[in-house]
């Protein structure tokens, strides 16, 4: 991976925690934090300031934690090295979650903080296209859909988050070609905005059209959460393929009875961040991000914990009712659901420090398209899983162990992925230099894609089993 001289990572030796170092300024003496420090020395302050602000927090000590955040201050950046990126929106997730012991304070600061849907489809699109995560996900989708809907005639698909028009386009294309023949095509597409399907309606209405498909779509205005199984209006006769491209964690909503029972204490999370040695990026996320910080412990697995989720429970087990011959879900790699607060800062920061060092290997620190992947989607959904709780908190990520138990609880049966989707996958990080730190691996019939040697998203795929 190439950096910059000097450059600083979320996995550099500045990891490297020294309880002797103060977390406030020493009386008398100039603040060490207020020089110019060296790369490596500034990110070893700034985690230990983070890691520092982050109690503060948690134990209500807000004027502490606002001098934290001062300190961290002068250090961080947005375009700066990935360190000062990553902590710079830490840093304002942490001062959002202070903002909100004030409701009327914070309503009044956000009332006029509203993101337009061109700039979320802008934003999703950027990472489309800088990213393979998503490029992957899409192909390996298809293929097991393909791969399902074999001698299928009449064919539906129910995309769980219709806004990337690439996904569908690639399936109807892939779909005109069978040797059979092009079967009778519908796509219900689910997103809260009408403006997004509305597009997404245009666009692949023209590309069936070129094709010569027969081809209906039956948008669907509603979150996830609310949809109307009703309204999927699934059809006898009907092959049917569900699509969920990073959308199930949103359904999840654990007991916080259940999950302060089986959740460590902050004090443990501290010993194990004390324990960082001095590596490289790549070398560090391979060996010991996953000892360090996987803090959800094998009683998190268990039954009870996963039927605690009425949500999720019935949403699977209304698709499970519809009878789909396949459904394929995509899902982060990382515990972000975690009870404790730094619980989730911990397991974040290792989440999203990669994808910060995906756009660094490959993207100028000063382009505009990669400020606003990190603004705009790392860093709304870093503050939602620092700054929000609840209902409010929807970025609740899993990893595919749990997954794999919910859906199995739910009825499904696990269809291994191909062969086939996987040489596609494979093919196509070797197509662009760009993405040479990018690889595939199958697991237990699932596949992971990993930045390095960090796995960052599963895909998997099931059937209705009775």
């Amino acid at each position: 991976m190439i950096k910059d001289e000097g450059s600083s990572s979320v996995t550099s030796p500045s990891l490297q925690f020294f309880p002797s170092m103060p977390t406030s300024p020493s009386s008398g003496s100039p603040s060490p934090w207020l020089r110019e420090p060296r790369s490596e020395e500034r990110g070893l302050y700034l985690i230990q300031l983070l890691v520092a602000c982050a109690n503060h927090v948690a134990a209500g000590s807000l004027e502490n934690a606002n001098i934290g955040l001062e300190h961290i201050s002068h250090l961080t950046s947005p375009d700066g090295d990935s360190m000062q990126r990553i902590v710079a929106y830490f840093t304002e997730a942490l001062a959002d979650r202070m903002l909100k012991s004030w409701p009327g304070l914070y309503r009044a600061f956000k009332s006029t903080k509203i993101v337009s849907v061109s700039e979320e489809i802008l934003v999703q699109r950027l990472f489309f296209e800088l990213c393979p995560f998503l490029k992957l996900s899409y192909v390996i989708t298809n293929q097991a859909i393909f791969e399902a809907m074999e001698g299928e005639k009449m064919i539906h698909i129910i995309d769980l988050n219709s806004s990337q028009p690439a996904q569908m386009i690639d399936l109807l294309q892939t779909l005109s070609a069978r040797p059979e023949g092009p079967p009778d095509l519908r796509i219900t597409g689910i997103h809260e905005q009408r403006e997004v399907l509305e597009q997404m309606a245009l666009r692949l209405k023209e590309e069936a059209e070129k094709l010569d498909i027969p081809f209906r779509f039956n948008p669907i205005v509603s979150k996830l959460e609310n949809l109307d199984i009703e309204s999927l209006q699934v059809k006898t006769g009907e092959a049917l393929a569900v699509s969920s491209v990073l959308q199930l964690h949103s359904l999840l909503a654990f007991d916080d009875e259940v999950h302060r029972r089986n959740s460590p204490s902050v004090a443990s999370h501290l010993e194990k961040l004390s324990l960082m040695n001095q590596r490289p990026l790549k070398d560090w996320l391979a060996k010991e991000s996953h000892s360090l910080f996987n803090m959800s412990p094998d009683s998190a697995l268990s039954p009870l914990s996963l039927s605690a989720s009425p949500k999720m429970g019935s949403f699977l087990s209304a698709i499970w009712g519809l009878s789909p011959k396949v459904m394929v879900v995509t899902e982060q790699e990382s515990n972000n659901n975690g009870y404790t607060l730094l619980e989730r800062i911990s397991e974040a920061l290792f989440f999203y420090g990669a994808l910060f060092d995906c756009l660094e290997s490959t993207v100028s620190r000063t382009s505009v398209e990669r400020q606003k992947i990190e603004k705009m989607l790392f860093g709304e959904e870093i503050k939602n899983i620092i700054a929000c709780e609840g209902a409010e908190r929807t970025e609740r990520h899993e990893k595919l162990d749990k997954w794999i138990l919910r859906l199995e609880l739910a009825g499904f049966g696990r269809v291994p992925l191909s062969y086939q989707g996987m040489m596609q996958a494979t093919r196509l990080l070797r197509q662009s230099p760009a993405f040479s730190g990018y690889k595939i691996k199958e697991e237990n019939g699932c596949l992971i894609m990993y930045w390095q040697d960090r796995p960052l998203f599963s895909v998997s795929a099931w059937r209705f089993r009775r």
